[in-house]
């Protein structure tokens, strides 16, 4: 489904989560001179987080969103909380050891306790709910769990966690597409969009300026830096780049690191009672371990959200439904009559190794980002939320752990980045086959 236009601008895409936002609130384009102790370019859960993280510290802090608050994957994801912050951290060992590694590691869990600490301390109503399982479709899957748990285990993980074996698989999901998996009760599920619109109050109750429809059309770097819009201009001392897949060309350095991929998701008409308790009986949000990966789980008000297909093509098909209802019905093909009433998608980014990127600007050392989550993001952007304003304010262990990390740019330029990158990952599609 296509967002609705303001004067030019986006609104929200028309998904189950804009259907039941709790929140009507609008905040002010910006107009003439600002200035601010920082600019922060995005409105999703990264620059929303940095801006609370700032202002509990005394920054005067202005929040440029091109459309609403929580337009891009923030407000569309499939709110699946789950712990971890990378894809085999282990690999990073070369550039900040093992302790670094086990940091990172770390961080991935404690960035789950942050989404917990933001709802409670605020209050935000988003549904929020804890229990989450991997699903395995193959041998190996089993396998990788088991050195889950033993890693989680070395790590004092604090939550439950259960291996679930292939007879017992219909206490989780009630489909027979799986032989296994690893439930987790520190993971879960929410309302990604009522947590960001609650978030976009905490921050403007601390004191943020929050703008939206304010697209940034031009940056100029120095030693302070002047951040333009439309009908505004912002003067700060430091800058903080939170678009991800929607940085577009606003800094093409930036912009050559991170691949936006297409992630889509369908959500049913209300079900039976008792046909959510065959289809999930815990409530648990649920995703199994395949490249082209299925993720779903039960909305507050008795909906199956299920989503996936990972398009690293650059181009979103014609009909999310028809292009969505075959994957779904593989799962449950119990559903086939089952009313679909919302379809929407919008774009993740990807980065080439998988981490997060989060740093600084080589040539203007106020300028700061985070970007390319690669579907981690409802938990990591709170971490790189909290990591970027330790560094504004010098504490910047865990920054500089993550700057440490270089990230290649994608070859190809922005007409052949994605082509590129969808031929690779068919030969990894290809391993979930065989």
């Amino acid at each position: 489904m296509q967002a609705g236009k303001h004067n030019g601008y986006q609104e929200h895409v028309a998904s189950y989560y804009a259907a039941t936002r709790n929140d009507s609130q609008q905040w002010p384009e910006l107009e003439g001179e600002y200035k601010a102790d920082v600019c922060i370019i995005g409105g999703g859960f990264t620059g929303l987080n940095t801006a609370i993280n700032l202002a509990d510290a005394g920054y005067k802090v202005a929040l440029l969103e091109a459309n609403r608050i929580g337009w891009g994957a923030s407000g569309r994801n499939g709110g699946q909380l789950i712990r971890g912050i990378g894809h085999d951290t282990s690999q990073f060992a070369r550039w900040i050891g093992e302790q670094g590694v086990r940091e990172l590691d770390l961080m991935g869990l404690e960035a789950v306790q942050l989404v917990r600490e933001r709802v409670e301390r605020f209050n935000i109503d988003c549904d929020l709910t804890w229990g989450y399982c991997d699903l395995a479709t193959r041998q190996r899957h089993l396998a990788s769990f088991e050195e889950d748990l033993a890693h989680l285990a070395s790590l004092g993980y604090e939550h439950e966690l259960k291996l679930v074996p292939r007879e017992d698989i219909h206490s989780v999901v009630g489909s027979d597409r799986y032989i296994g998996g690893l439930i987790d009760m520190g993971s879960g599920h929410l309302h990604p969009l009522n947590l960001a619109l609650g978030e976009a109050r905490a921050a403007a109750s601390l004191g943020v300026s929050l703008f939206e429809h304010s697209r940034v059309t031009h940056i100029d770097y120095g030693k302070q830096v002047e951040v333009t819009t439309a009908h505004g201009r912002v003067t700060a001392d430091y800058l903080v780049i939170g678009c991800n897949a929607y940085l577009n060309d606003l800094n093409p350095d930036l912009g050559g690191k991170v691949l936006p991929a297409g992630s889509y998701i369908l959500a049913t008409e209300v079900l039976d009672r008792r046909l959510r308790q065959r289809l999930l009986p815990q409530n648990m949000a649920v995703c199994d371990q395949n490249v082209a990966l299925d993720y779903y789980r039960l909305s507050a008000d008795g909906r199956l959200l299920f989503g996936g297909a990972c398009n690293y093509s650059g181009r979103d098909p014609k009909d999310i439904k028809a292009f969505m209802l075959p994957k779904l019905l593989r799962v449950f093909p119990e559903l086939a009559e089952t009313s679909i009433e919302f379809q929407w998608g919008g774009m993740i980014g990807i980065g080439a190794n998988r981490l997060p990127q989060i740093g600084r600007l080589k040539e203007h050392p106020n300028v700061l980002y985070a970007q390319a989550y690669s579907g981690h993001g409802l938990n990591a952007t709170h971490m790189a939320g909290k990591l970027v304003a330790e560094a504004i304010r010098g504490e910047s262990r865990g920054f500089d752990l993550f700057a440490s990390v270089p990230h290649i740019t994608f070859p190809g330029g922005p007409a052949l980045r994605s082509p590129l990158l969808a031929l690779g990952m068919l030969w990894h599609r290809m391993k979930d086959i065989f």
